[in-house]
């Protein structure tokens, strides 16, 4: 069983010289930018590694939230939160004195203006904790990926939400798949089926943005939908154990049974693909929100010419042939909290780790599956990896224009497979 220790050791990687003076005693700052419940968990882990770390600064369009997570935040960590009254910002173009207050900077926004503030963070040179899905669309992808590259000359740590690579099952099954203990692979199939939600409705003289805003997950451009906000965390273990590389094309399904009403916004509530890679490996991915008496599973499955491993299938993670339980059950560690220790340590100790080039290629399968579910068609790596299609309007205020508007009657426009074409 990996221990803490251990586990960190493992996951601080190469030497880093950085502006922050690592080692000692010294306080470590961090600016939360996205107060909601997940920003609110993230910041409240990101304080549990270690008494040290000090939260100066928050930023929310939505004061309420803003307020609501340094309330929270202040009950479970005294003594670590210094956020005066002029700290807490509620514009968007806030984020730079936010930056400037700190040494981190934890970006758990909606994921559609992540490229954005991830780029601007490297920029002004922060260590960066981001939320998963790391972009929206290809060119939000594209944009990651360039800012990943100046955060390595510049030593920055960079630590993606997809915790289940800190999780020691995970970590240590998939070590066992990609050393052959089910011999080579042959296809796989990956599951967030689950339960629906529904949408906020419009509150009286609300305007169009900030409706969007607090309605966000229902808007492809604020979510990616659910294939993408959370069904990124099967496809990220699947990128995983392909240990990166990426499939040629994908086709797929898609579509809205339950759905039916105007603050559904524009997303899916159900989405299939299959995913074909160049060794003829395929992948079934398969994210469902209907709800009712559906089955709901949440696992990762792939099968080799000589066995076959189930990951997280009913809590347990497996190799065929053994009894339940018998090898290696859920570990009880929290990996929410251990990707935090490894991150805070490193940036301690002057190591680095940069996640967003795997976080940014995951991301990247489900914008490519979207892409195939939205239109029916076939789609290719090299098809979605070029595509032009911006969802995101850059650096947002409180004057921009929504990128979707709904019609007459309060309906927003909805992908038709077989009718959309892919940008």
């Amino acid at each position: 069983m990996t221990t803490r220790r251990t586990f960190l050791s493992a996951t601080a990687m190469t030497a880093a010289t950085h502006a922050f003076a690592a080692g000692g005693d010294s306080d470590i700052k961090i600016a939360l930018i996205g107060c909601g419940g997940r920003g609110t968990g993230a910041c409240n882990q990101a304080l549990s590694a270690g008494s040290t770390i000090k939260l100066v600064a928050v930023v929310d369009p939505l004061e309420k939230k803003a307020q609501d997570a340094l309330n929270i935040l202040k009950e479970k960590h005294e003594g670590q939160i210094n956020v005066p009254p002029e700290h807490v910002f509620t514009n968007f173009e806030d984020y730079k004195k936010a930056f400037d207050l700190a040494d981190v900077v934890l970006i758990t926004t909606p994921p559609g203006p992540r490229p954005f503030l991830f780029e601007q963070a490297i920029k002004a040179g922060k260590h960066v904790f981001m939320e998963k899905p790391v972009a929206v669309d290809a060119a939000g992808v594209r944009r990651v990926l360039a800012a990943s590259a100046e955060a390595k000359k510049k030593n920055l740590n960079v630590c993606v939400g997809f915790q289940r690579r800190y999780a020691p099952s995970y970590i240590d099954v998939i070590n066992r798949i990609q050393g052959g203990e089910i011999g080579d692979l042959v296809y796989g199939r990956v599951y967030w089926n689950g339960t629906s939600r529904p949408g906020f409705p419009r509150e009286p003289g609300e305007s169009e943005l900030h409706y969007q805003i607090r309605n966000w997950y229902f808007f492809t451009w604020m979510s990616g939908d659910h294939i993408l906000e959370q069904h990124c965390h099967n496809l990220d273990v699947a990128n995983w154990v392909m240990q990166g590389k990426m499939p040629l094309r994908a086709v797929g399904q898609g579509g809205r049974q339950v759905r039916r009403a105007k603050e559904n916004g524009t997303i899916f509530d159900h989405h299939t693909v299959e995913f074909e890679y160049d060794n003829g490996f395929r992948l079934l991915s398969q994210c469902c929100q209907i709800g009712g008496k559906c089955q709901k599973d949440v696992s990762e499955h792939f099968h080799g010419v000589k066995g076959s491993a189930d990951l997280a299938a009913n809590g347990r993670f497996l190799i065929n042939g053994q009894p339940p339980g018998g090898k290696r059950t859920r570990n009880k560690e929290d990996a929410y909290q251990l990707e935090h220790d490894a991150f805070f340590e490193n940036i301690r100790t002057g190591k680095m780790r940069n996640d967003a080039d795997y976080a940014a290629h995951s991301t990247m399968m489900g914008v490519m599956g979207r892409m195939a579910t939205y239109t029916g068609q076939v789609i290719t790596w090299e098809q979605a990896m070029n595509s032009q299609e911006v969802l995101v309007p850059d650096n947002i205020t409180w004057n921009t224009e929504p990128p979707v508007k709904p019609d007459v009657d309060g309906w927003y426009p909805v992908a038709i497979p077989g009718t959309t074409m892919p940008v």
